[in-house]
């Protein structure tokens, strides 16, 4: 036999108020006495009441649930920032919804999902949009912000740290310490991140006297970088710096150098981006532009709010410098 489940009119009756009156004091801000908001809390902990979130949803017209769509969920970088984000909207008395998209692919196939839960706004992180699901979703009113990733001339919002710059400021770091043959280890082709760090770099090369320089084509994992490594270091005219575009390739770069016998940073300078946590183990001690992340997330939690309020603000696509992390992995 099924438990009834207790209402807000139980409640009401037993702390002999009305039914609006115990609405209000599980509504965060609306005004109630101290003396009410007493008896009401009483007789709920007494009848072991809990306020019911999708049917007060419906009233307000706000969930106060915001959805985070992420694919690249086993790279290192991204765990922290699902962390960072989670605890932010809690605390701001908003929960999450997290969707896994497919590593590498548009997430358009998962956003009509997400549209179901009727999300007040969508957090997309690692994944790429294209433009008509973006305006999609700025058709149903609902606001979508990319983070560490854009789209130029869509109706997406974007939070990003400033890649290119990033990737200026390896190429001068490799050229101040005299490094001429260099290689860089590029990640999923159709990310901005990507390109960005690869046009920071390249331009910056070009720029000081280099015109040349490798290049071997990753995915953003450790085996990717592994095996662009194993490649670039098995050359007659192997490369005495490589830039890869995350740390975890880069990380993978030092792990093919460490068995190959290519002493670091002696006979190879290594350098990622990113800024995760492994990175500073002694194994690795890895040289790495630094994201902001938690400038980022402040950055992206700021055009939620706002995005909230006014769904029909004009888009901003917002960029955040990085630094750079010295450590052993790159002579200077």
């Amino acid at each position: 036999m099924a438990v009834k489940r207790v209402s807000s009119v139980d409640v009401a009756r037993v702390a002999k108020v009305s039914q609006s009156t115990v609405s209000r004091v599980f509504t965060p801000g609306m005004p109630v006495s101290d003396e009410t908001r007493a008896k009401v809390l009483a007789a709920a902990r007494k009848l072991g009441y809990s306020p019911d979130a999708i049917a007060r949803s419906l009233i307000m017209r706000h969930t106060n649930i915001i959805g985070i769509v992420m694919a690249d969920i086993t790279n290192p970088f991204y765990p922290n920032v699902l962390d960072q984000f989670t605890h932010r909207l809690q605390a701001s008395g908003k929960q999450t919804l997290l969707f896994n998209a497919t590593t590498g692919r548009d997430v358009d196939d998962t956003l009509p999902l997400v549209l179901q839960y009727r999300v007040d706004a969508i957090i997309i992180t690692s994944a790429t949009l294209s433009t008509a699901m973006a305006d999609e979703c700025a058709r149903h009113g609902t606001p979508v912000i990319l983070f560490n990733r854009y789209i130029p001339g869509s109706k997406a919002s974007a939070v990003c740290c400033d890649n290119v710059a990033g990737g200026r400021m390896v190429a001068d770091l490799l050229v101040n310490a005299g490094h001429k043959r260099i290689a860089y280890v590029a990640g999923r082709a159709n990310t901005s991140t990507n390109v960005d760090r690869e046009k920071g770099f390249g331009a910056r090369l070009r720029e000081c006297g280099i015109a040349e320089w490798l290049c071997e084509q990753g995915e953003y994992t450790h085996e990717s970088g592994y095996a662009a490594a194993r490649r670039l270091l098995a050359r007659a005219d192997r490369p005495e710096a490589i830039f890869a575009a995350n740390d975890i390739m880069a990380m993978g770069v030092l792990d093919a150098a460490r068995e190959l016998g290519v002493r670091v940073p002696e006979q190879l300078s290594v350098i990622g981006f990113d800024g995760i946590p492994a990175g500073e183990w002694q194994a690795y001690s890895l040289t790495t532009i630094r994201q902001p992340v938690e400038e980022m997330i402040d950055a992206t939690l700021e055009l939620v709010e706002q995005r909230i309020e006014k769904p029909d603000a004009k888009p901003i696509i917002k960029m955040i410098a990085g630094s750079l992390v010295q450590r052993n992995s790159a002579r200077v």
